[in-house]
């Protein structure tokens, strides 16, 4: 058993450092979500939104070469700035990054409404 509250701790610190990227990017409206009770696709989702198609893919980018650094790498991609939305896998960790439209149509965190927000 301590072996699952070590990886779920390590999940939640990766969630917040990726929270505190994004608000140096000046990311949205920033939520990172408890998904452990809903979903297998991972522990937590961080959800942002970003103001332009640059901004999707400068915050995109600083993610990636922020975790990269700190011995992170990303697991897998989908999505393009120019579509509003892109998805970035850490595994224990799926961040959304979308323009506010895209946000809005998608609506995660209504779909998602058993989650807990961290705080």
């Amino acid at each position: 058993m301590a072996v699952d509250r070590e990886v779920i701790i390590k999940a939640l610190d990766l969630a917040k450092r990726m929270r505190t990227i994004l608000e140096e990017k000046k990311a949205g409206d920033i939520v990172i979500l408890d998904v452990r009770k809903q979903t297998d696709l991972a522990d937590y989702f961080v959800i942002a939104t970003g103001t332009s198609n640059p901004h999707l893919k400068a915050m995109n980018e600083q993610l990636i070469v922020d975790l990269k650094h700190d011995g992170i790498p990303c697991y897998r991609h989908a999505g393009a700035p120019e579509g509003g939305w892109l998805a970035i896998d850490y595994v224990d960790v799926l961040v959304h990054l979308f323009l506010e439209s895209q946000r809005a149509y998608y609506a995660l965190e209504d779909l998602w409404t058993g989650a807990t927000k961290v705080k």
